[in-house]
């Protein structure tokens, strides 16, 4: 589960395997194959070559911290011996795609869902609904990153509080970071990736800091909230954050009376540059 299910394509959602009431289950070990475990081995090891000089520092960080095997799918229980002593957080293993208000309590907890089963070999470089190699490869290293961890929890927070309405706005927020977010990184101010969705993808990795197609836009709360986005595709616009300081400092704000206020306002094409946008060279 690497994001709200209202921004995912839906699903019913499967419990099965003796899920939980909050809809975690044990890592079912047992059921991964050779197959499985190839992908994975080929995944990171393609990822983990392309991603250096084009990820951010605290993502390749935390990714050595982890101590994540190459050769294998990851034990969790392994993982969250460095997670948790690093940030406090944990990952909990879950069938798929969850319910909004479960996803944002675990968030809230301190607890990252993370989709137990692999995508097949034929699903290397696209897959519509998140697999184990998206979800911990590109969401979990982060979670080492306390500034980034104390930044999911309180969005997590926030979005379990916010109403059917304002969540579609918080939600464009989760995408435009989390899932496809860049920052400056360094004196030079070099582009560099952190969302999930883009550094767990070779192509979207190599397309949203090279192509001269996307508008790269430096991050603007409101603007944001206010961008439609699309599923099928790679990004026309990503925006571009600073620090992840400033994503954190952005939810210290009346959130609450920032949604009533932007409830009504129109929705910006996610392929449209508006006169106010601070453009980011690539």
């Amino acid at each position: 589960m690497s994001a709200p299910a209202s921004i995912e394509p839906q699903q019913p959602f499967q419990a099965g395997r003796s899920t939980r009431a909050d809809c975690t289950l044990l890592q079912p070990l047992e059921a991964y194959t050779a197959v499985d475990h190839a992908v994975w081995a080929q995944l990171f090891a393609r990822q983990s070559a392309l991603l250096q000089g084009r990820a951010c520092a605290p993502f390749l960080h935390g990714l050595a911290a982890l101590q994540v095997g190459a050769e294998r799918v990851p034990v969790f229980a392994e993982v969250n011996l460095q997670l948790a002593a690093a940030s406090g957080w944990e990952i909990v293993a879950v069938p798929g795609l969850l319910p909004d208000q479960i996803f944002f309590d675990h968030l809230a907890h301190r607890r990252f869902p993370v989709t137990w089963w692999m995508r097949r070999p034929d699903q290397l470089d696209y897959l519509q609904e998140p697999d184990c190699f998206h979800d911990l490869f590109g969401h979990v290293p982060l979670l080492i990153d306390p500034v980034f961890a104390d930044f999911m929890q309180r969005y997590g927070q926030l979005a379990a509080a916010a109403s059917p309405e304002d969540l579609v706005m918080l939600a464009r927020l989760y995408w435009y970071t989390v899932e496809f977010g860049l920052i400056r990184e360094n004196a030079a101010a070099d582009l560099r990736i952190f969302g999930a969705g883009i550094v767990s993808s070779k192509g979207e990795s190599l397309y949203s800091l090279e192509s001269p197609a996307p508008n790269r836009i430096g991050f603007d709360l409101e603007r944001v909230m206010c961008t439609d986005f699309r599923i099928d595709s790679f990004q026309q616009s990503y925006f571009v954050i600073d620090s992840f300081d400033a994503i954190i400092r952005a939810l210290d704000a009346d959130i609450p009376a920032l949604l009533l206020k932007l409830r009504g306002r129109p929705v910006f094409d996610p392929a449209t540059v508006q006169d106010s946008d601070r453009l980011i060279a690539r």
